[in-house]
């Protein structure tokens, strides 16, 4: 009797322990509370603009760090992919290179920055490649490697958008506004195949673009005529047309509720392709009152000396 006694006293203990082990874990994983595969990820929060013109106004430097262009072996690099994508605007396959994230994760979302190249050029001019390499994959490697910069996917599109020629032959009308054309394809179909194919965060928030000479003329038409898709807005060396061809010096102005978190303008002092040009979009955009950086390099020519500049700057304001 006593031992059959002492048998129950400890089975009695050990029921006990088990439920208030079992309290103890659904405290913790069950209850009223969400799951770890419940909770949600905590929305990125953007500067406002004027924190970004003041953060980047404040940052500017006379000259980038040298090693900023150096590739070294213990610093994770993006791959490049070359893309064709199917233009309505055009009804044929386009091309585009599309520059990921050191180590890109498909579970991750990432910000989106199309980077134009200038006349004559096409998806490749803006890549590493040759003596006159812009080293904007090493540029943007580096910055993320330091947290400088945020991780994001960047798209080289071929911004000669003519109906039936495949190549620029020549520096005219015609021409021109074949590169104003891409605006069209850039939105009906470019932004919408790197949105279905790559883990993209969507929105303006998460959208800039940039582009030197004739793509930079591209960036400012296209972010002044589309302030709800792209946040960032920047041009290097940018060639003339905008107020005369695309859109009107009034009408270079942002609705409210609409004005992206950056403007970004780049000039070179030693420019002798666009001369004033960049100058008279700063003069313009100061008269309209719209909040911008003005970036001046001295030397700076219609080139590398500037790009580079421009994108070492770019690369780490935008996604702040």
């Amino acid at each position: 009797m006593k031992r059959l006694f002492i048998m129950l006293l400890a089975l009695t203990m050990l029921l006990l322990c088990a439920c208030g082990d079992s309290q103890k874990v659904g405290t913790v994983s069950g209850g009223d509370g969400p799951s770890d595969a419940e909770t949600e990820e905590e929305p990125i929060v953007r500067m406002s603009a004027d924190e970004l013109l003041a953060y980047a106004e404040e940052n500017l430097v006379e000259h980038i760090p040298a090693l900023s262009t150096e590739e070294f072996i213990s610093t994770p690099y993006g791959e490049i992919e070359h893309i064709s994508y199917k233009s309505s605007t055009l009804d044929r396959e386009r091309w585009a290179n599309v520059l990921l994230p050191p180590n890109y994760d498909e579970t991750k979302k990432y910000p989106v920055l199309y980077a134009l190249h200038g006349y004559w050029g096409d998806e490749y001019s803006l890549l590493d490649q040759g003596d006159a390499s812009i080293k904007i994959r090493v540029i943007l490697g580096n910055a993320i490697k330091d947290g400088d910069a945020a991780e994001m996917i960047v798209v080289f599109p071929d911004i000669f958008c003519h109906a039936t020629k495949e190549d620029c032959d020549g520096m005219n009308d015609e021409n021109n506004k074949a590169y104003d054309n891409f605006i069209n394809e850039l939105i009906n179909d470019l932004m919408p195949y790197i949105e279905s194919h790559y883990s993209v965060a969507t929105g303006r928030d998460n959208t800039a673009i940039t582009g030197f000479s004739m793509g930079g003329r591209e960036s400012l038409y296209i972010g002044f005529s589309h302030p709800e898709l792209f946040g960032y807005i920047g041009a290097v060396c940018p060639a003339p047309g905008v107020t005369t061809d695309c859109i009107k010096p009034e009408e270079m102005v942002f609705e409210e509720g609409e004005e992206p978190y950056l403007v970004f303008l780049s000039a070179g002092s030693n420019d002798t392709v666009v001369y004033t040009t960049p100058q008279g979009y700063h003069d313009q955009m100061t008269t309209n009152g719209v909040p911008h950086v003005w970036h001046y390099v001295n030397s700076g020519e219609h080139g590398g000396s500037t790009i580079r500049p421009h994108f070492w700057h770019f690369l780490r304001f935008i996604f702040k």
